[in-house]
């Protein structure tokens, strides 16, 4: 694991563009497509507006990107929560991406048959090989969730790399998400955070004490892979 440090939120996310560039260069050159797992939420949506902006929107060769969610919230796809309909607006259009490239979550279906469907779609996309991702992007919540792996829920104990649909009792609502194997089948791994908020969220799972019904995030060890921080000075500052 290592820790990336930023005295600014902007800071931060030019970095971390650079890094996302970087990897899908080197995935490229190495076996011509780059497959990665985006977060939803509002931290990564500055991101990806700064990838589809002049600064980088030319720096790789987007039509052998392949994107993936890591989770998505289980609402219609014209629901302003989804996930997949802010990438959408943010990133996709923008970059002109072809639909052919983009996974989304079908939320028409019942809650356990699109988890099954979208995780037939990640083995067809890795054609029988094992599926690991070149990078996952993830967030984190106040509460030390990532993806939707959140405290107490049954996905916690899930122990093989899957996708699976997790209900959240106090919000009654149901999530698509990654297991946490799945997550850690990964090549490299990218935590972006900022925001005095999320201070002892990351205390917790850098620093704290080992409880990952409590602190989710804890359960992100990638296999053989990288493990990468994106922090601001705010979110670091209990560390």
């Amino acid at each position: 694991m290592r820790l990336n440090i930023f005295d600014t939120v902007d800071e931060l996310l030019s970095r971390l563009a650079e890094y996302f560039i970087d990897n899908a260069n080197s995935a490229i050159a190495a076996k011509d497509r780059f497959s990665v797992a985006l977060s939803g939420g509002s931290s990564p949506e500055k991101l990806y507006s700064l990838l589809a902006s002049p600064a980088f929107n030319n720096r790789t060769d987007w039509n052998k990107i392949y994107f993936f969610l890591g989770d998505e919230r289980y609402v219609p796809a014209t629901d302003p929560a989804n996930n997949c309909r802010m990438i959408s607006k943010v990133l996709f259009e923008p970059l002109h991406i072809n639909a052919a490239q983009i996974f989304p979550v079908d939320t028409s279906l019942p809650p356990e048959t699109a988890a099954q469907k979208y995780m037939e779609a990640i083995n067809l996309h890795f054609n029988g090989t094992e599926p690991r991702f070149d990078l996952v992007l993830l967030g984190l919540g106040d509460n030390s969730h990532t993806a939707s792996l959140f405290p107490f829920t049954t996905i916690l104990h899930e122990s093989s790399p899957d996708v699976k649909a997790v209900f959240l009792p106090e919000q009654q609502v149901y999530r698509i998400s990654f297991t946490a194997p799945l997550i850690n089948k990964a090549h490299k791994v990218a935590f972006l955070v900022y925001g005095e908020t999320k201070a002892l969220a990351v205390q917790n799972i850098v620093a704290g004490e080992i409880d990952t019904e409590k602190f989710p995030g804890q359960l992100i060890q990638p296999e053989s892979g990288n493990l990468e921080w994106f922090l601001d000075q705010s979110a670091a500052s209990l560390i």
